[in-house]
């Protein structure tokens, strides 16, 4: 029994230090500076931590702000590529993520459509986006459908207005929702070009597998607009570790792993002994 506690004790031993080299270099890949987190609100089983984003190298802020994920096996979507898939349906650049919008798409002022504007979510540190982003008003909300589960969804979000809300669903079931209350005493971007209004980079994330969706509904209640950019998408059924960009390993995982290197170690020992 001496030996198996210790081939047990140096398995846990061999087995956090793993997983901690994977984290820290994982980590290290997602921006080269640690993330500043400016707020966050939990809702149920979904987490939202606002930063500022990043701006893509040779963009200077001029495609809005981006997840500082977005190279860690997310799908990206800015709204500069449009394909019509159904009655009132689109996608944008990927089959992954569906966008109906209720009434149907418009590029009248006003109305829920995609636009190029001044109104346009701004890059990280504020400056002023010249690419296309998606505007949601009162009266024609837009869902996105995804063919796969999520446990990750991130936005440029902004100018934040009073009514702007965000639902995520799983099989038809609301999981969580956001609104503007929540998020906008703690976006850390006032863009001039908004008038001093809220902006940021706002990132949904699963803190367990009950908080994994598969649609999300972008509404506008009563007046203003919902306007956000670069919608970040991450495949999984498993809750989502913010600090590394990587699935929460299952306890199952980790059981299996302990046995395995304890049984090795303990063969190693009986040959030894």
């Amino acid at each position: 029994m001496r030996f198996t506690n210790k081939a047990i004790s140096i398995a846990v031993l061999a087995i956090t230090a793993t997983f901690s080299c994977m984290n820290d270099a994982q980590a290290a890949s997602l921006t080269s500076s640690p993330l500043t987190i400016y707020g966050q609100a939990t809702k149920g089983s979904v987490t939202a931590k606002v930063t500022r984003g990043v701006n893509p190298t040779g963009t200077n802020g001029t495609n809005g702000a981006y997840s500082e994920f977005h190279n860690q096996n997310t799908t990206t979507i800015d709204f500069n590529s449009t394909t019509q898939v159904g009655n009132k349906a689109y996608t944008f650049g990927s089959a992954l993520a569906t966008y109906s919008f209720q009434n149907g798409i418009s590029t009248r002022s006003g109305r829920t459509g995609v636009y190029n504007d001044r109104w346009a979510p701004s890059g990280a540190n504020g400056e002023v986006n010249t690419s296309n982003y998606l505007a949601v008003f009162n009266g024609n909300k837009v869902t996105i459908d995804l063919t796969n589960k999520l446990n990750y969804f991130g936005i440029n979000w902004g100018a934040l207005s009073a009514g702007n809300t965000f639902g995520f669903y799983s099989k038809g079931q609301l999981v969580s929702e956001f609104n503007y209350n929540d998020i906008n005493p703690i976006a850390p971007v006032r863009a001039s070009q908004h008038g001093g209004e809220g902006n940021g980079y706002l990132h949904f994330y699963a803190n367990d597998s009950e908080g994994t969706f598969d649609q999300i509904v972008i509404s506008q209640v009563g007046g203003g607009g919902f306007e956000s950019d670069n919608h970040s998408f991450r495949i999984s059924n498993k809750a989502f570790n913010f600090e590394n960009g990587r699935d929460v390993p299952e306890p199952s995982m980790i059981i299996g792993l302990l046995a395995t290197s304890g049984a090795i170690l303990l063969k190693r020992n009986e040959q030894t002994a």
